[in-house]
């Protein structure tokens, strides 16, 4: 069993899976899901669930709604970060609006990161060759 995992939080992250919000099903599906390497969605860590992780890179990527800018959720978020790094994690944060207005630049930013933080392939090529 994974040492971090919460087996009270399983069947809610089931249920955000099946429920992605728009953001999330766009990066999942036209993106994150194409990678050669395994992402999950809504991976319960700890007492947390977070919206994607990737354990080959130690990488958590979290999208981020404007109820995330409110003072409380801002502590909570901030509490959750400090949580998941001590854990070993890295945390790629984004605004809903930056999948929606620069998912290129979204996704550039994630494969530089998978890039410089997993095992290269052969090739200095970008683990997603971007569509011409």
């Amino acid at each position: 069993m994974n040492k971090h995992n919460n087996p009270l939080l399983t069947k809610n992250a089931k249920v955000l899976r099946k429920n992605m919000t728009k953001e999330e099903r766009k990066l999942w599906y036209e993106f994150l899901k194409l990678l050669p390497i395994t992402i999950h969605r809504q991976k319960v860590l700890g007492k947390y669930i977070v919206d994607f992780y990737c354990a080959k890179a130690k990488l958590v990527i979290e999208l981020d709604g404007s109820q995330h800018y409110e003072k409380e959720s801002i502590l909570k978020d901030q509490e959750r970060e400090e949580y998941l790094n001590a854990i070993g994690l890295k945390v790629l944060r984004y605004p809903n609006n930056a999948i929606n207005s620069n998912f290129k630049g979204v996704c550039q930013d994630i494969n530089k990161y998978l890039r410089e933080y997993t095992s290269p392939p052969t090739s200095s090529e970008p683990l997603l060759k971007e569509k011409p």
